[in-house]
């Protein structure tokens, strides 16, 4: 139940009635006793300004965003990057981020190919300026061979996009599954999933609002549980 103090955080895109970020940051705040809650609001396109303006008149910690409307948020916020999937309510101006590369960590990139040509396949452009980036209206089929890293910056679940193998690793971000990732795991490749995707912007973002360390487990665990 939300109080008077509750602080909250959006995520805002359309759709979302399928996101599993309410469940995992709800859980985060649940795990280190926050009053903060997450909701999830659909934004259509011509409202997406007015929207955004809101979270600061509204009071809202910060906000996620997601399809179509990355790219977008982009202007109209204070930001760098291209495209913005994480907002920060701070002295109520709103300021841009992208966490949707955090899963990239750690990950040897030295020949990487991004498919797909969304807000997300930009923040990874970004992230990766010396990839080979492939979509259908320009680039296709994705060539893959001699890649150590692929992002799968697709909404695409139910086709392989690209064939991954032995000696490389996938980063495919549609969730909870797709035939691409499966495909890869079946090849011998590394596979990051959606859902761990999912857990490394969502950690990255709470960390972002709350200036706490991200509970990982937990968020891991709430994805994960049916």
């Amino acid at each position: 139940m939300l109080g008077a103090e509750t602080r909250l955080v959006a995520l805002i895109g359309d759709p979302v009635a399928g996101s599993l970020s309410p469940r995992m940051q709800n859980a985060a705040f649940a795990a280190l006793g926050l009053d903060w809650a997450y909701v999830a609001l659909r934004v259509e396109e011509r409202a997406l300004e007015a929207a955004v303006d809101g979270l600061v008149a509204l009071r809202f910690a910060g906000a996620n965003v997601t399809a179509p409307h990355k790219r977008a948020v982009a202007e109209l916020v204070d930001a760098e990057a291209r495209s913005v999937n994480t907002l920060v309510v701070d002295n109520g101006l709103l300021r841009g981020w992208t966490t949707d590369t955090a899963i990239l960590a750690g990950l040897v990139a030295e020949r990487p190919v991004i498919i797909g040509g969304g807000g997300a396949a930009t923040a990874f452009s970004e992230a990766l300026p010396h990839a080979r980036t492939f979509t259908r209206r320009a680039e296709w089929p994705p060539a893959t061979r001699g890649a150590d890293l692929v992002v799968n910056a697709t909404p695409v679940r139910d086709e392989v996009v690209a064939r991954v193998g032995t000696g490389q690793t996938l980063v495919d971000l549609p969730y909870p599954g797709s035939a691409t990732a499966a495909a890869a795991r079946a090849a011998g490749a590394r596979v990051f999933d959606g859902l761990d995707v999912l857990v490394a912007q969502g950690a990255a973002a709470f960390e972002l609002w709350t200036g706490l360390p991200a509970p990982v487990d937990v968020m891991r665990a709430a994805v994960h549980a049916s």
